[in-house]
């Protein structure tokens, strides 16, 4: 079976026992502070687990592309050495909230592996976990029954509560798992060793394809289990692991998901694949990363200096490097694989096929970037290894951190210079920059407390700013040492942060009129969170939401403008033009596009034009909620890439030939309410992608009035003339002139001088010295004298005092043959003479410059200079 056969025979089975099939989420997480990058096939349903939402289907299957290369789950240092593990990679799953349980989940996986798949029964090894007394949690005994039933007893394997008992996190639902492993080794082999003693040790040929879990408890914060109310099945396949059992491949590299890429680099770069560890190991590397890169891309997370984009950029570089060093490819290459990976994944992954050429330019930009960097960073490395004899585990950590050195290519440079790495010394900087990265992100979250009977919150945030509610729970967050609370409303008006709007701010009061102030409201896996300092006194009864309603009006203002700005946009730069990001808040709306070119200021002219006469037309707003997904894309509305859209969507049309979103954000209800629109800047933000930024209403009037009370008083200042802009540049022209002639008046009274300290040079034990106090206006000034000094008298010594209103300076040259033949050193004496004058300085050996503070210093400090020369 081909790669595409068995992921479409793997849905096709599961829709035919009764499952939903659901898109992939995203691999860029929005709406969860605990996760970075989608690194699980449940992080999609994470809500539902939590029961903080309630599922649309009780049976789900999909094949979600996970990304892991950060926290506890980060395969990168491995990927590429070994053949099975993988930065991004497909997890097939199939799920059950509520509805089966481990009977079906066992039989129906035996039965797609061994009928659907055909795969060797005698070559499966199964686990169950074996329970934990400290947990007090029996032996699985329940899955081992089922499967006693399909497999013989003695492939059915105990496993300890790390390898067999699944949990979310520190806190959350988990339960006990059945792993499924493959012996892939020859027959002889296998006679030898049994794979019973292989499984979970890390053997290149017997993995583990499939894991399904019992989720049964809930892990509170006091580390205890509770039994959740409902059993549900989350189950995850490897699918390029699953493809290399079924093809019969001794790697994951080997089969038809990454092997046309392979050949292609192979062809390229004219090296066979196979025939040398280290270029079968950058290949491995590149047709990996590609992957995970353009995939990020694609979903909205462009590479960045920090959070999620520094990840991206990362394994970007570290690709490009093996591309460099191993395969010899010193121009850009790694963008090339883009458009093979995109054919690979059309009508599986559309996201990346629709963006594919944004995706390519992206990746060459940076890949244009980091070379130049590379360059960098190995002649920063050749004049270290100058001047060393080892290189520093702080160095070789600063090459790895700036330059983007893996510590093998660093090692690799030193021991082609017969020189060592400390090891240790990088290992112990690498693990201190983990511990600060930890440290700066760490989130203490407490256990929710029920105030009353959980249940599903509703939001009246688009209809009504006030609404009388309820506290159902709250909890405790502590991060970066501040603690806070965080409250979930029973109806709630609060906008949570989305979409790149900010959350609303308000204030909730209780009905004995104790207020609590509302300070941010977010999404957090399908619950609206509200932040407050403070727990209100009783927390029961009836409280009155209210919504500070200037900044939502504001903030609506700017979200419209939004959507009015990416329909402009369109109109005049093309429709190759999407959003990449963007920012809403009650002060400035900021919007990153996808454009290659700088947008010019007759480009943004006609963007404002267009914006505001939508505006002044007063169109009104048309709000559709609940509209089934399909129809909406049908009916030719835009939707961003990286947003995740459930079955019915909400539609937000200013007219329908001009804008027309998919959008859950506050809007006004006519566009006249927008009142004006300017853009106040616009650069670049990252490769091939724009930002502008821009204000509306009562921001947009402000900086107009203040920009005319500034012409007023420009004006004014100018006696009021005519053509203002003639005037501004005519008093320039007239500056300029006047500074010209102010320097060359000041150079040519630096030069009178040259003939009068000719005279007072003496000559000491063979050395033209001279020390002296001259009157000078600045700096410019002396190093123009100091120059024509040093040009006329050989073999000169000279240190020169002068006073700018007050700031003594001190300036000392020597000829460059006299500095050679004595060895001094003119940065190091001027920083001796600034102590007279209570400052400090330096420069080169031939001149050096200092200030300071005490003016009368300076009589001291030229008449010590003579000892220099004694």
């Amino acid at each position: 079976m081909t790669s595409k056969e068995i992921r479409e025979a793997f849905l096709a089975f599961f829709k035919n026992k009764s499952h939903q099939i659901v898109p992939s989420a995203p691999v860029v997480v929005k709406n969860d502070p605990t996760l970075m990058f989608t690194n699980a096939g449940m992080n999609q349903f994470k809500d539902l687990f939590l029961g903080e939402a309630q599922a649309k289907y009780s049976r789900v299957a999909d094949t979600q592309r996970c990304l892991r290369v950060s926290g506890k789950h980060n395969d990168l240092e491995e990927v590429g050495i070994d053949t099975y593990h993988h930065t991004l990679f497909e997890m097939l799953g199939n799920w059950s909230f509520g509805d089966y349980f481990k009977k079906e989940a066992i039989a129906w996986a035996w039965e797609l592996m061994t009928e659907v798949y055909k795969l060797d029964k005698d070559r499966l090894y199964v686990t169950i976990f074996e329970g934990d007394e400290k947990e007090g949690l029996a032996r699985d005994m329940e899955a081992f029954d089922f499967w006693k039933a399909l497999i013989a007893e003695d492939r059915i394997l105990l496993g300890n509560k790390k390898d067999n008992f699944w949990e979310m996190g520190e806190t959350g639902p988990c339960g006990p798992c059945s792993e499924i492993h493959y012996d892939m080794r020859p027959d002889a082999e296998r006679q030898q060793v049994g794979g019973h003693e292989l499984v979970n040790a890390d053997h290149e040929q017997v993995i583990e394809i499939w894991n399904l879990v019992f989720m049964q408890f809930n892990r509170l914060k006091n580390g205890s289990l509770e039994t959740l109310p409902a059993q549900n099945v989350d189950t995850g396949m490897g699918f390029e692991r699953l493809v290399r059992a079924i093809q019969g491949k001794t790697s994951n590299y080997d089969t038809d998901v990454f092997q046309p890429m392979i050949q292609f680099i192979a062809e390229k770069s004219g090296i066979v694949y196979g025939a040398d560890v280290k270029t079968d190991v950058a290949m491995r590397v590149l047709v990996d990363h590609i992957r995970a890169v353009s995939f990020a891309i694609a979903d909205g997370q462009l590479p960045s200096n920090n959070k999620a984009g520094y990840v991206i950029r990362r394994i970007l570089r570290r690709a490009v490097r093996y591309a460099y060093t191993f395969l010899g490819f010193k121009t850009p290459f790694f963008n090339e694989l883009v458009p093979l990976l995109s054919a690979q994944f059309a009508g599986v992954f559309d996201e990346l096929s629709q963006q594919e050429s944004f995706v390519q330019k992206v990746v060459l930009e940076e890949e244009v970037s980091f070379l130049r960097t590379l360059t960098t960073g190995i002649q920063r490395f050749e004049n270290y290894v100058a001047d060393h004899a080892q290189v520093d585990g702080d160095f070789a950590f600063e090459l790895f951190d700036t330059y983007g050195f893996p510590i093998d290519l660093t090692d690799l440079l030193s021991r082609e210079k017969g020189l060592s790495v400390d090891m240790e010394g990088f290992q112990k900087a690498l693990q201190a920059q983990k511990e600060r990265s930890r440290a700066a992100t760490a989130i203490d979250t407490g256990d929710w407390v029920l105030v009353q009977e959980d249940e599903e919150t509703e939001f009246v945030g688009y209809d009504y700013l006030e609404a009388t509610t309820q506290i159902v729970k709250y909890r405790k967050v502590t991060a970066k040492g501040k603690e806070q609370y965080q409250l979930v409303l029973s109806v709630t008006p609060f906008y949570p942060e989305g979409g790149g709007q900010v959350g609303d701010t308000g204030v909730l009061v209780s009905e004995a009129n104790e207020k609590v102030y509302i300070t941010d409201t977010k999404k957090e896996n399908g619950l609206i969170v509200h932040f407050v300092n403070q727990l209100p006194p009783v927390l029961e009864g009836d409280f009155k939401a209210t919504v500070n309603k200037d900044k939502r009006i504001d903030t609506e203002n700017n979200h419209s403008a939004t959507h009015l700005l990416h329909a402009a946009l369109k109109q005049v730069l093309g429709d190759h033009v999407n959003q990449k990001g963007s920012m809403v808040s009650p002060e400035v709306l900021r919007f990153d596009v996808s454009h290659f070119a700088k947008i010019t200021y007759d480009e943004i002219k006609q963007v404002e034009d267009i914006v505001n006469a939508r505006i002044r037309a007063n169109i009104a707003l048309k709000e559709e909620r609940q509209v089934p997904y399909q129809q909406a894309i049908d009916s030719g509305v835009t939707a961003l890439f990286g947003e995740k859209y459930g079955d019915y969507v909400r539609v937000i049309t200013f007219d329908d030939a001009f804008s027309k979103e998919l959008c859950g954000g506050t809007h006004v209800s006519s566009t006249s309410q927008i009142g004006f629109f300017k853009i106040t800047s616009e650069s670049a933000v990252a490769a091939g992608v724009r930002r502008i930024e821009a204000i509306t209403g009562t921001h947009a009037y402000a900086v107009i009035r203040e920009q005319f009370e500034l012409v007023d008083k420009l004006r004014e200042l100018m006696n009021n003339p005519k053509d203002f802009v003639s005037s501004i540049g005519k008093l320039i022209e007239d500056n300029s002139d006047l500074r010209k002639a102010v320097e060359n008046s000041i150079r040519e009274r630096s030069l009178a001088l040259m003939s009068d300290l000719t005279s007072k040079v003496e000559n000491i034990n063979g050395v033209n010295f001279l020390a002296v106090e001259v009157d000078l206006p600045n700096a410019d000034a002396v190093k123009t004298l100091t120059y024509a000094l040093k040009g006329a008298v050989e073999n000169v010594f000279i240190v020169i005092g002068a006073d700018f209103d007050g700031k003594p300076s001190l300036t000392v040259a020597i000829s460059d043959e006299l500095a050679k033949e004595k060895g001094w050193n003119a940065g190091a004496i001027v920083k001796d003479l600034a102590k007279d004058i209570q400052g400090g300085g330096g420069g080169q050996p031939f001149f050096a410059t200092a200030g300071g503070k005490l003016s009368a210093g300076l009589v001291k400090a030229i008449a010590r200079a003579k000892d220099f020369v004694n």
